[in-house]
C-alpha cells in the first residue's frame, strides 16, 4: 500500500511540475498578447487539474481581455468558489461585472477584495471607477484618494480621480488631477484626452484641441479623442475640420453613436440640414435609446420649420443624462389630450430666462380652455409676470401648488397646443411693464440727445453657445458714434467690457439698479429701440412689443427662422444674421445703415 501511495505521489509531482512549466509558457504568451495560444495552454492544465487556481484565474483574465465578458466573469466566480480568500480574483471579477454594466455588484466585489487586502491600491482605484459610473462621484473621489495614498505614483488613479471631479463639475480640480497623471505617465493618451474634455467644459477650447491632438499623437486609433477633437473644433467654429474629425472617429469605430450625433451638430451649424438629419438617424439606429441624438434632431427639425416632428422629438430632453423640463410627479403630464375645464394645471419653468419669457404666452391659452393655471418662474421674472392679463397665479422658482390635476413644463406647451409655423401664437405684445416703475425709469434716463436706444451685447456666460451669440462691447463702437441716447440693458459687465465702457461714447449704465426683469421691462418701455444679441433681453423686448433688432450668429438658435428677417414669434423684431461664421462687423455695418435710415 505504501508503495502505491509513493507512486501516486510521484505522479502528482510530475503533473504539478508539468503544470508549472506549462503555466510559465502560457503566461509568457499571455503577456505578449497571444491570448488564443495562452488559453489553449491554460485549458491543458485544467484538463489535468480542474481546480488549478492560477490557470483558472489567468484564463478568466484572458477571456476578459478578449472581450468575452460573461465567460470571464464565470471563470472568476469559479476561482472565488474554490478559493474565496484571493483578493485579486474579487477585484478582477469586479472589472468583469463593471464591463457587463452590473455596477452595484462590481462595487460589492471590490469591497470584498479590499476587506481581504485593505492596502490593495488597484481595488480601491477600480472601486472608484465603478462608483463614478453609478454617479456616486464623492465616494469615487474618496476611493481614488485612498488608492493614491497607498500608491502616490499611481497615474491611473489620478486620471480616474479627475473623471470623478468632472462628474461634480469641479473642472479646474479635474484638470489638476489629469496633469498629475500626465506628469507621472506622459504617454497616457487617456489622461491627455480627459484633460481636453475638462478644458472643453471650462470653455478653454484651444487648450481642449491641443490636449486631444496630444492624445491622438500618442494613440492614433483613439476614436474617442478624435470625437473630442471634433467637439473642440466645432466650438472654435472650424466646422469643416470638426466634421473630418468626427468622420475619422467613425472610421475607427463604425458603431460610435456619439460621433454620429456630434457630426450632425456640425452639419446643422453649416446649414447642411439633410446631412445632419441623416447623421442623427444613424446615431439613433446604433443606439435606439439615445435621448441626446433625438433631442439634437428635434432642434434641427425646428430650425427647418418642421415643427410637428420637432416638438415631438423635443420631449427627449427629459430623458437625457442631464434632463431638462423634467420634474418627477405621480400626477399626469398634460400634453394637450385631456380636458382642462375645471382643472388645475401647474406650469413650470425650464432652461433659460428667455425661454420662460417666450413660452409663458401659452399660459393664457391654457387658461382659456377653462383651467386654473399656476406657473412657477425664475425669481428674477416673478415680479414682471405677476400682472399678466389672464388670472394666472405666479409662484417662485422652487415652489409648487399644494394641489393640481396636471403639470407641464413650459417648453412642452407648443407640443400640447399643436404649434406649427402657421399657428405660432404671435401677438403684438403680451407683457407690460409696471406703470409706476415705467414712470420712475423714464425720469431717470437721459433725454434730448436723439432717440433712446437700448443695448445688450452679451448673455449668460455659462450658456453653451455663449461664445457664438455674445460679443464684446467694443464691437459696437461703429454704432456708438451716432447721435443717440445709449442705454445699457446689461446688469453685469465682463472685465473686457468695463474698460471699453469707459472709452466709448457715454452709455447710461443702470447696472445693479436693475433689480430684476420688472425694472428691465420698465427701462425698455422708455426706449425707442432695442438692439441686442440673442439673450433674454431680445425675448423681453419682443414680448413688450418694443421694436427690437436681434443680432444673430451664422449658426442661429432654432427659434429664429433662416428664410426671413422677421420673427415668427415677435412681430416687432427684426433679425440681423451673420452672413459668414464670426462675421460680426458686417452685421454691425447693416445695423448702422438701418439706424441712419430710421433716425436720419
Amino acid at each position: 500500500m505504501a508503495k502505491k501511495d509513493h507512486v501516486q505521489g510521484a505522479r502528482q509531482k510530475r503533473i504539478a511540475a508539468g503544470a508549472a512549466e506549462t503555466l510559465e509558457q502560457a503566461l509568457a504568451l499571455h503577456q505578449m498578447g497571444r491570448l488564443a495560444e495562452a488559453e489553449q495552454l491554460y485549458k491543458r492544465i485544467l484538463q489535468q487539474e480542474p481546480d488549478h487556481i492560477d490557470a483558472l484565474h489567468l484564463l478568466g483574465m484572458a477571456a476578459l481581455q478578449a472581450g468575452q465578458k460573461e465567460r470571464g466573469a464565470r471563470l472568476l466566480e469559479k476561482v472565488i468558489r474554490v478559493r474565496p480568500d484571493i483578493a485579486a480574483a474579487h477585484s478582477n471579477r469586479g472589472v468583469a461585472l463593471r464591463d457587463l454594466g452590473r455596477l452595484a455588484e462590481a462595487v460589492a466585489s471590490y469591497d470584498k477584495a479590499i476587506a481581504l487586502a485593505p492596502d490593495f491600491a488597484e481595488a480601491h482605484n477600480n472601486r472608484g471607477v465603478a462608483l463614478a459610473d453609478l454617479g456616486r462621484f464623492a465616494e469615487a473621489i474618496a476611493s481614488c484618494d485612498r488608492a493614491i495614498a497607498l500608491k502616490p505614483d499611481y497615474a491611473e488613479a489620478h486620471n480616474n480621480r479627475g473623471n470623478a471631479l468632472r462628474g461634480l463639475d469641479r473642472f479646474e480640480e479635474a484638470v489638476a488631477s489629469y496633469e498629475r497623471a500626465i506628469a507621472l505617465n506622459p504617454r497616457s493618451a487617456e489622461a491627455h484626452a480627459n484633460r481636453g474634455v475638462a478644458f472643453e467644459e471650462l470653455r478653454r477650447f484651444a487648450e481642449a484641441l491641443a490636449a486631444s491632438d496630444r492624445a491622438i499623437a500618442l494613440k492614433p486609433d483613439y476614436a474617442e479623442a478624435h470625437n473630442n477633437r471634433g467637439i473642440a473644433l466645432r466650438d472654435l467654429n472650424r466646422l469643416e475640420e470638426a466634421v473630418a474629425s468626427y468622420e475619422r472617429a467613425i472610421t475607427l469605430e463604425p458603431d460610435y453613436a456619439e460621433a454620429y450625433s456630434n457630426r450632425g451638430l456640425a452639419f446643422r451649424d453649416l446649414r447642411r440640414f439633410d446631412e445632419a438629419i441623416a447623421s442623427y438617424d444613424k446615431a439613433i439606429t446604433l443606439k435606439p435609446d439615445y435621448a441626446e441624438a433625438y433631442f439634437n434632431k428635434s432642434l434641427c427639425c425646428l430650425t427647418m420649420g418642421e415643427m410637428a416632428q420637432g416638438w415631438k422629438l423635443f420631449e427627449y430632453r427629459k430623458k437625457m443624462a442631464r434632463p431638462m423640463g423634467y420634474r418627477p410627479d405621480a400626477r399626469p403630464t398634460w400634453l394637450g389630450t385631456e380636458d382642462l375645464a375645471g382643472k388645475t394645471l401647474f406650469l413650470y419653468w425650464e432652461q433659460g430666462l428667455g425661454d420662460t419669457i417666450q413660452f409663458c404666452r401659452y399660459a393664457g391659452l391654457a387658461q382659456a380652455r377653462g383651467a386654473r393655471v399656476v406657473m412657477s418662474v425664475q425669481d428674477s421674472l416673478a415680479r414682471l409676470l405677476r400682472p399678466m392679463e389672464a388670472p394666472i397665479e405666479i409662484i417662485g422658482a422652487d415652489q409648487a401648488p399644494d394641489a393640481f390635476d396636471f403639470h407641464c413644463p413650459l417648453m412642452s406647451l407648443p407640443l400640447a397646443f399643436g404649434t406649427t409655423r402657421e399657428t405660432i401664437p404671435s401677438m403684438p405684445r403680451y407683457l407690460a411693464a409696471d406703470p409706476r416703475l415705467k414712470a420712475q425709469w423714464a425720469e431717470r434716463l437721459p433725454g434730448g440727445g436723439g432717440p433712446r436706444i437700448g443695448l445688450a451685447w452679451s448673455g449668460n456666460p455659462i450658456h453653451p453657445n455663449d461664445h457664438n451669440r455674445s460679443m464684446r462691447l467694443a464691437a459696437l463702437q461703429p454704432l456708438l458714434s451716432m447721435e443717440a441716447e445709449w442705454v445699457s440693458l446689461q446688469k453685469e459687465l465682463r472685465p473686457d467690457d468695463e474698460a471699453a465702457l469707459a472709452e466709448c461714447r457715454p452709455i447710461t449704465f443702470p447696472g445693479e439698479a436693475l433689480e430684476d426683469f420688472a425694472d428691465t421691462a420698465a427701462v425698455i418701455e422708455a426706449l425707442d429701440l432695442v438692439i441686442t444679441v440673442d439673450t433674454a433681453v431680445a425675448h423681453l423686448a419682443g414680448a413688450l412689443g418694443k421694436p427690437v433688432w436681434i443680432l444673430l450668429p451664422f449658426a442661429t438658435d432654432w427659434r429664429w427662422p433662416l428664410d426671413r428677417e422677421e420673427s415668427t414669434w415677435y412681430p416687432s423684431a427684426r433679425l440681423y444674421r451673420q452672413p459668414r461664421i464670426d462675421d460680426w462687423p458686417s452685421v454691425i455695418e447693416r445695423v448702422r445703415n438701418a439706424l441712419a435710415s430710421r433716425f436720419g
